[in-house]
């Protein structure tokens, strides 16, 4: 394989360093997560990162949270595990489902799940134009879960003029395939973009085998992934999109930690379906109406085949739906003011059941979607001072009504000041709300029709440095203080309001590139602590007991300190070399009704370059692990050591 890309360099690379691909050598500078549309960065103090097409266009080999883990203050737990696995987001250090997910703007939920958190197992790399993302306290603008910062997944939409079609073909490592084709274009006034994706691998054991009896079977994965867009030019001041997008895959699991399970699979089908309406009214002024249905349904079978606990097969099937609808204005006043307004509905519901079959018995348990229901109703507003001799302002507020718990305020203040045009000094203090989820309202067994939203009052601050368009330096420090944080009660088995929940750190960031080169890094220290409920073992009850308050570190999963390190070059206009470094910090694991287990630190090196043949064929090596290193990424689960994939893309004009 190195020799073929070897023998490939020598034959093409005819004009070396004439590096001509603009998006390679420069950063982006548009950014539309920040405030709800089309702002330049440099006119809004939030934490922005922006995922470019060069970046995404280097992760052929790669997932989303592959590309995720490698910005900072991110921590994906099962992202180096076996294809399939979900992946829990950490950021900043906040819990799973404190992340809000975007596809387009639109607030993507899974309210079937126990924290609502969506999979982006379901988001092929090959089918993103580009990733926002925007850290910080987000409620105002973005309603429940916008937390710790919302990662926005912008799709691709269509092609300008005739039609242009991709292919990718890839194999790899466990027995890895991946097919992507995609078919994008314009037509007088219809644009329109469709995809699909199919994604196998025969995978590894999920579960570690501590006894080395080479017992465990590997755990397989299918997935299948389309995407259909359609867009229409009404007027020139009125544009239509009507879009789908949809995940099959089916897997198998594992029963737990160190504990491997012969015959437990998981089919998981999500389907999204929308419109998106943009009206140009007056000079600058813009009014946008959004709707979309997402639609959810997992599958568990356990069957008798291979007993690995007390029930001879289980069934479990979860489903959830919501829909969404927003409208909101931005109105331009002048040069340097603009206004921010919108409103938007939310509804989801979920219908769950269990089933299983023992020496005892027929157990089943269910839980409808008519009484497992939510609707919520936000109204918002920011005002934005732009440009005003360097000086940036945002001051918003937003006024929520929740079905279940009532009404609640959140607010934003943001200013930033931009000196000699390169270096920007920002801060952030808003306030933020994660509502309690369908599964912790509901469920018959664990569920509190009493609980409260989570509030948290965050800070951030910090300063950016862009000298050049191709050069960016940033450290930001943040604190997050919450109240009412949701925690479960392993005495009582229900879930409760803990007290408070206090995280803070920092985060140093660095971008370069020029003609022949490009570099980035970044490291995140993060810690913080929980007050919550402490246990002791009951021998006359063989259970637990509540025995008082503690505080704890509560960073379980979480590493202190994490840093990425990425740098590469252009040997010549069509070939690109890179090679990347991360850094994991040791963390915690919970063990309940135990010590927690601390997991060792670990490093991982990348290599990965691509060979563009003539201007329609690329080929491309990733190479995972290099150095083969054995970590631990979730206790008692496998993680992959060196892996590779190798494929090709085809470009069609």
């Amino acid at each position: 394989m190195k020799r073929a890309f070897a023998v490939a360099a020598i034959l093409g690379c005819s004009h070396a360093f004439a590096q001509t691909d603009s998006a390679q050598r420069t950063l982006p500078e548009v950014v539309i997560t920040a405030n709800k549309f089309s702002k330049n960065v440099n006119e809004t103090g939030k934490v922005v990162t922006i995922i470019g097409a060069d970046i995404l266009r280097r992760s052929t080999g790669k997932t989303l949270s592959d590309v995720l883990n490698q910005q900072a203050g991110f921590a994906i737990i099962g992202a180096q595990n076996t294809p399939g696995t979900y992946q829990d987001l950490y950021l900043r250090g906040a819990g799973t489902g404190k992340t809000l997910i975007l596809i387009d703007g639109i607030p993507a939920y899974d309210p079937s799940t126990i924290a609502g958190a969506f999979d982006i197992n379901a988001l092929p790399i090959e089918n993103i134009e580009r990733v926002e993302i925007v850290k910080g306290a987000l409620s105002t603008l973005y309603g429940s879960d916008a937390v710790a910062g919302v990662v926005n997944v912008i799709t691709r939409k269509s092609a300008e003029g005739k039609v242009q079609g991709t292919g990718t073909i890839a194999r790899g490592s466990y027995d890895t395939f991946k097919g992507a084709f995609s078919l994008a274009g314009k037509a007088k006034k219809v644009a329109y973009n469709a995809s699909y994706n199919r994604l196998s691998a025969e995978g590894m054991s999920s579960a570690e085998d501590t006894t080395v009896s080479g017992g465990f079977d590997n755990d397989a994965f299918r997935q299948d992934a389309y995407q259909l867009s359609l867009g229409f030019d009404i007027s020139g001041k009125v544009n239509l999109r009507f879009y789908g997008q949809g995940s099959h895959y089916k897997t198998d699991l594992d029963a737990g930690a160190f504990t491997d399970e012969k015959d437990y699979t998981v089919k998981w089908d999500q389907t999204t379906a929308g419109l998106a309406t943009t009206i140009q009214y007056g000079p600058a002024n813009q009014l946008f109406i959004n709707y979309n249905y997402n639609s959810m349904k997992r599958y568990y079978w356990d069957d008798s085949l291979f007993v690995g606990g007390f029930a001879d097969w289980t069934r479990q099937q979860y489903s959830g739906r919501s829909h969404f609808a927003e409208a909101y204005t931005r109105v331009q006043f002048s040069q340097h003011v603009e206004i921010l307004g919108g409103a938007e509905w939310r509804l989801q519901n979920t219908d769950q059941y269990y089933g299983s079959k023992s020496s005892f018995g027929l157990y089943e348990t269910a839980l409808a979607k008519d009484s497992a229901k939510v609707t919520q109703t936000g109204v918002y507003a920011a005002f934005l001072l732009k440009d005003l001799s360097g000086f940036n302002l945002e001051l918003g507020g937003r006024y929520n009504h929740h079905s279940r718990y009532g009404n609640n305020f959140t607010w934003s203040f943001n200013p930033s000041y931009r000196i000699a045009g390169q270096v920007k000094l920002f801060a952030n203090l808003a306030t933020a709300y994660k509502v309690p989820s369908l599964y912790q309202l509901f469920d018959a067994s664990v569920g509190t029709r009493t609980l409260k939203p989570e509030e948290t009052f965050t800070i951030d601050a910090g300063v950016e440095v862009r000298p050049v368009r191709q050069l960016m330096a940033r450290a930001t420090y943040f604190s997050r203080d919450t109240k009412n944080g949701l925690d479960f009660n392993n005495a009582t088995n229900v879930y409760f309001n803990y007290n408070r929940q206090k995280d803070h750190g920092l985060e140093l960031e660095l971008q370069a590139r020029t003609k022949s080169y490009f570099a980035s890094a970044n490291y995140t220290w993060v810690t913080g602590e929980v007050n919550t409920l402490n246990y002791a073992y009951n021998s006359s009850t063989f259970g637990y007991d509540v025995k008082g308050d503690t505080t704890y570190n509560n960073l379980f999963r979480r590493p202190k300190s994490l840093a990425n390190v990425t740098a590469g070059f252009f040997p010549c206009s069509n070939w690109t070399v890179s090679a990347t470094y991360r850094h994991v910090g040791a963390r915690q694991e919970f063990i309940f009704g135990g010590a927690p287990t601390e997991l060792d630190a670990y490093g991982t090196v990348d290599f990965y370059t691509e060979y563009q043949v003539g201007s329609s064929v690329k080929l491309f090596a990733d190479l995972r692990n290099m150095l083969n290193q054995k970590y631990t990424d979730a206790y008692g689960y496998n993680s992959r050591r060196f892996n590779f994939m190798v494929g090709a893309t085809l470009n069609i004009k």
